[in-house]
């Protein structure tokens, strides 16, 4: 496996995982602005959006970027979210 097909699959893992971390905030949430924000967020990750952007607007978002803005969003959806402040404890 090449480090670029390496790349993308890790890439694809965060966008899936935010994106449905947003259906989760919209379904179980008490915010469904928030499950919202985090799937337009999602495609931020996946390499065929990444691509049109370049190709759109010239412009490439930096991977590291990237890591610094899942580790805030996964901060987010587990420190602020319905199921971290004990709203359904039957899931914990």
């Amino acid at each position: 496996m090449s480090k670029k097909s390496l790349l993308n699959s890790i890439s694809w893992a965060v966008g899936f995982v935010i994106f449905i971390i947003g259906v989760l905030n919209i379904l179980r949430g008490n915010d469904p602005y928030l499950g919202i924000a985090f799937m337009l967020v999602s495609f931020l990750y996946i390499p065929t959006t990444n691509h049109y952007i370049k190709k759109k607007f010239g412009i490439s978002i930096h991977y590291l970027l990237k890591i610094i803005l899942a580790v805030f969003l996964l901060w987010i959806a587990l420190s602020v979210g319905a199921i971290a402040e004990g709203f359904y404890p039957e899931i914990v």
